[in-house]
């Protein structure tokens, strides 16, 4: 082998330690490393070839990376299920099922009560209905049944010139009287009267036990004659005026009743009456007149 083949030889080691060195630190990249140990006959290689080696082994070595190889591992096989996991896998499993059965049962609940309160509804509209209707029914039986008291005059069949203002109950029930009201009061016209006929306090008559009257009864209110006349003109004056019908007498009055059927929260039923005296020279007369309001009832 010559030198040619000793300096080939040299370089081939130099790269190939250059290749499984370790990279350099930044600090120790001009740092100069020694070559491989040669024979006692290569023990003096030329001179040129050592720097064209150190230029060629720093420049690999600062430029290139060794390759990074990674060893996967292999994936571990499943182990097999015990006794205990696979039942606690079971009771789960029964668990979810038997918990969206439930689910299903408590929509199937939730829609039948729905159902069921819509038909509730239904049925309580229904019966507030039908009882409105009975109510209706009841009122109106109660309006047909009701005692109606009409007030009419009549003469007295004992004592000339004199009349009496009787009650009549026409209706189809009893009725009960509570109070009557009456007043006397002399005027030019029935114009002349309030709009409303006042009483006082004083003028009202409640029996000390409510009167009853049955279907057709008649009982009397008042009675009036022709003596009473001068005992209400304060002056011969207003005497002679109600002779001369420059004056008028009129009595009005009313009555305040219930029924026997009637319930206990219904107002009470009222009769108004008006009567114009007529004064004759001989004889005398009592007829029904005056405003519509003196002559209302309920």
């Amino acid at each position: 082998m010559g030198m040619k083949g000793i300096a080939r030889f040299a370089v081939v080691l130099a790269l190939m330690a250059s290749l499984t060195a370790t990279a350099p630190s930044s600090g120790q990249s001009g740092s100069k490393r020694q070559s491989p140990p040669t024979s006692t006959s290569e023990s003096n290689p030329q001179p040129s070839a050592s720097p064209a080696i150190n230029a060629e082994s720093e420049g690999g070595s600062a430029a290139y990376q060794p390759p990074r190889i990674t060893v996967a591992n292999p994936t571990p096989a499943l182990a097999p299920w015990s006794l205990h996991e696979m039942i606690s896998w079971g009771a789960e499993l029964v668990l979810v099922i038997l918990g969206y059965i439930g689910i299903l049962m408590a929509v199937s609940l939730l829609k039948k009560i729905e159902r069921q309160t819509r038909y509730a509804e239904t049925a309580a509209e229904a019966a507030a209905k039908s009882a409105h209707a009975a109510l209706l029914n009841a009122e109106a039986v109660i309006h047909a049944e009701r005692p109606w008291i009409l007030v009419t005059v009549e003469p007295s069949r004992s004592k000339g010139n004199s009349f009496n203002v009787m009650a009549t109950n026409r209706g189809r029930t009893p009725a009960r009287i509570l109070t009557t009201e009456e007043r006397t009061e002399i005027a030019p016209d029935e114009k002349q009267l309030s709009t409303t006929p006042e009483f006082k306090k004083s003028e009202s008559n409640s029996p000390l036990a409510p009167q009853i009257l049955l279907p057709g009864e008649t009982t009397q209110l008042k009675s009036f004659s022709r003596d009473d006349v001068k005992g209400l003109c304060d002056t011969d004056e207003i005497f002679k005026r109600i002779e001369t019908w420059e004056d008028k007498i009129f009595i009005y009055g009313r009555v305040i009743y219930r029924g026997l059927i009637t319930p206990a929260d219904h107002e009470d039923y009222h009769s108004n009456w008006c009567c114009w005296y007529i004064h004759g020279r001989q004889n005398s007369g009592l007829v029904i007149a005056g405003p519509q309001e003196y002559n209302d009832h309920t």
